[in-house]
């Protein structure tokens, strides 16, 4: 007995007039569906390799163009620093990615990175010009990253747990450190323009931050290959985007700096 109930029908989703026009596949059918190649990752809405070089890229040329405009302009490199701060928190702690917030943060980052390069390129340190060194630092960058891809892909470096959790423990460790040296820069306790990275020991701790930053990149590649072979959304290319840019930006901060102190001691 068919049911006159209209909810019924629409539960069932189709009418006797319209099970009647669906007929079953022919043999013919039924082996072009099987011979069809499987779904890829972008059909399915998964991340991919390519995902996420296309989201780096984006940002990291958002980042280069604010990097351009702190340049020419540096008096807004302190804007770029505390919104991009901020921006970077925001980012690190949301669940989901929001490209609009990543791309904002990029954006002033690249004020503060802009700017900050711009003064470092004329700072005069001991009657000797930093010149040139802003080409110095990106090369530097560059050749860190190179070597730190070069070393997870050829497996000679693998992400453990304790891999991970040493990594960790140094970051917050060295997080701790240079909150100490930036009081004594505000607060006059060392003569030094850089605090207590002078000398000797600041080369010491400038190689420590930089071979720090090049693990951290090795944690960025892992999240990226780990994603992709568990399907993560799409979505998380973003996240890949967002933590590789945030290496980058700390790792070329930190050769600025390295450098900025090896030359000084000339």
């Amino acid at each position: 007995m068919q049911s006159s109930n209209p909810a019924f029908r629409r539960a069932a989703g189709f009418n006797g007039r319209q099970a009647a026009d669906i007929a079953a596949p022919s043999a013919e059918e039924l082996q072009e569906m099987y011979a069809a190649p499987s779904a890829t990752a972008t059909q399915t809405g998964r991340m991919t390799y390519d995902d996420v070089v296309v989201k780096t890229g984006i940002t990291l040329g958002v980042l280069l163009a604010g990097a351009v405009v702190g340049w020419l302009n540096p008096q807004f490199a302190l804007v770029g620093l505390v919104v991009g701060l901020v921006l970077g928190l925001v980012n690190a702690f949301k669940r989901n990615p929001s490209p609009a917030l990543i791309l904002a943060y990029a954006a002033f980052e690249g004020l503060f990175v802009g700017g900050i390069s711009w003064m470092f390129e004329n700072m005069q340190i001991g009657g000797s010009s930093l010149n040139g060194i802003v080409a110095q630092a990106i090369l530097g960058t560059l050749g860190v990253f190179a070597v730190a891809l070069f070393a997870y892909r050829s497996g000679k470096v693998r992400v453990t747990p304790k891999f991970r959790r040493g990594a960790l423990i140094a970051l917050g460790g060295y997080a701790v450190f240079c909150l100490v040296n930036l009081l004594a820069q505000v607060f006059g306790w060392s003569d030094s323009p850089f605090g207590f990275r002078d000398g000797w020991l600041g080369i010491a701790i400038g190689l420590f931050a930089i071979g720090l930053a090049a693990v951290m990149l090795i944690l960025d590649f892992d999240f990226v290959e780990q994603g992709v072979k568990a399907g993560l959304p799409a979505k998380f290319a973003w996240t890949a985007a967002f933590g590789l840019t945030v290496t980058l930006v700390w790792l070329y901060i930190e050769m600025l700096r390295l450098l900025a102190i090896l030359q000084s001691g000339d």
